[in-house]
């Protein structure tokens, strides 16, 4: 299976004054097309860093992070989000739903603002989706009006909608109960299956550690180890 993202000797330094804190000490990981991953260690282990190095919302001090044999190391600002905007989907614990717009409105919107298709293949796309995370039917309705774990299937199916070389899970199940939580990652599970998208999640979960494929603990910025299943 081919290689979608790879992580070479990196290493992630922070200037607090005269000190400097390393929080990634030279990591290295090669994660592959489709897997179901969950990044896990304690507060301080530098797996948040690497999260975000990941996510192109910070760059590495040193090494080179690869998509799809892409370097991304030496772009701009302006350039890493415009990559994370169309290549790498999020999801959050908070769910961060636009509370005014429609589930299919919501589900629409990385679309819309990506402008490239029109009117009725953003919507096709969008239902289309909505109705994969089990909830066909509801897209006319607001937030305000499904439970915890209906907004996190609308949040998958946003992440889903622009078709991403990854979809990265910041403790999805936190806020919801144990059988919901299970659901949640039942469907992200199924989804993976089925369309072949890559999960990570940064996770405290042993719900998602348990269900996923691959487990790596990062301790004090480096891999402590990486199990696969």
């Amino acid at each position: 299976m081919a290689s979608i993202l790879r992580l070479q000797s990196v290493t992630k330094i922070y200037k607090k004054g005269e000190n400097e804190v390393k929080a990634l000490a030279g990591v290295d990981i090669d994660i592959d097309e489709g897997e179901f991953l969950a990044v896990v260690g304690p507060s301080g282990s530098g797996k948040t860093t690497l999260l975000n190095i990941v996510g192109c919302l910070d760059s590495p001090t040193s090494g080179s992070v690869l998509y799809n044999g892409q370097v991304l190391g030496g772009m701009k600002e302006n350039e890493l989000s415009d990559y994370r905007k169309k290549h790498i989907s999020f999801i959050f614990q908070s769910y961060n739903l636009i509370p005014v717009l429609t589930v299919r409105e919501n589900v629409e919107l990385p679309l819309v603002i990506e402008r490239k298709l029109g009117k009725d293949e953003i919507r096709a796309r969008a239902d289309e989706v909505i109705a994969s995370v089990g909830l066909e039917g509801l897209g006319d309705r607001y937030p305000r009006e499904l439970s915890g774990g209906q907004e996190q299937r609308v949040a998958i199916a946003r992440a889903l909608v622009k078709e991403p070389y990854i979809v990265l899970a910041d403790e999805p199940t936190a806020n919801l109960d144990s059988h919901t939580a299970e659901e949640i990652v039942d469907i992200m599970r199924e989804i993976n299956k089925a369309k072949g998208a890559t999960f990570i999640f940064s996770t405290h979960d042993a719900l998602v550690q348990r269900h996923a494929r691959r487990v790596i603990t990062i301790r004090d910025g480096l891999v402590h180890s990486d199990e696969r299943k």
